[in-house]
């Protein structure tokens, strides 16, 4: 992989652009920092693309996002309420954090696109697609939220907090 491709960001991005869904290419660029094989990562954000299901609520960039984030620090005791509470902060966190630089987590919000499901194949991703839609630049914008938690939550463990 090239040095360009090395960024989670722009993975996620190249991922979108060859046609992946927006949940499908933010959790395919963390395979390696989760440890889940491709495939099924793919499968399983399969679900959440066009706001799940192009039902255009939650963006599928923010649900493949809160993804990786329960891959890598969700809880796993139900009866831990200290995790929960610390995990669910995490994920507020980072949608706070999408909606300050977006406006909004909801896909019809963002793309502003209705929610005609009858149309159930999205438009070919390339010419007008791209400047009329910000999907490519928000699956970005969420893969580079996620790198920056990871790093900072290594340094934390360098550190020993």
């Amino acid at each position: 992989m090239n040095d360009k491709l090395s960024c989670p960001s722009e993975r996620a991005m190249a991922l979108f652009r060859e046609g992946y869904n927006c949940s499908q290419a933010v959790i395919g660029a963390f395979c390696d920092e989760t440890g889940m094989d491709f495939e099924t990562a793919i499968k399983l954000s399969s679900s959440f693309g066009g706001g799940m299901g192009r039902l255009r609520e939650v963006c599928g960039a923010v649900s493949g996002m809160f993804m990786v984030a329960g891959l890598l620090y969700g809880f796993t005791d139900p009866l831990n309420k200290k995790e929960r509470v610390e995990h669910y902060k995490l994920i507020q966190s980072l949608a706070e954090q999408f909606k300050e630089e977006n406006g909004s987590i909801i896909c019809k919000e963002l793309s502003g696109l209705s929610t005609d499901t009858n149309k159930l194949i999205p438009d070919a991703r390339k010419g007008e697609y791209n400047k009329k839609r910000p999907c490519v630049e928000l699956v970005g914008q969420a893969a580079d939220l996620l790198d920056k938690i990871i790093k900072n939550r290594a340094i934390e463990e360098t550190n020993g907090k």
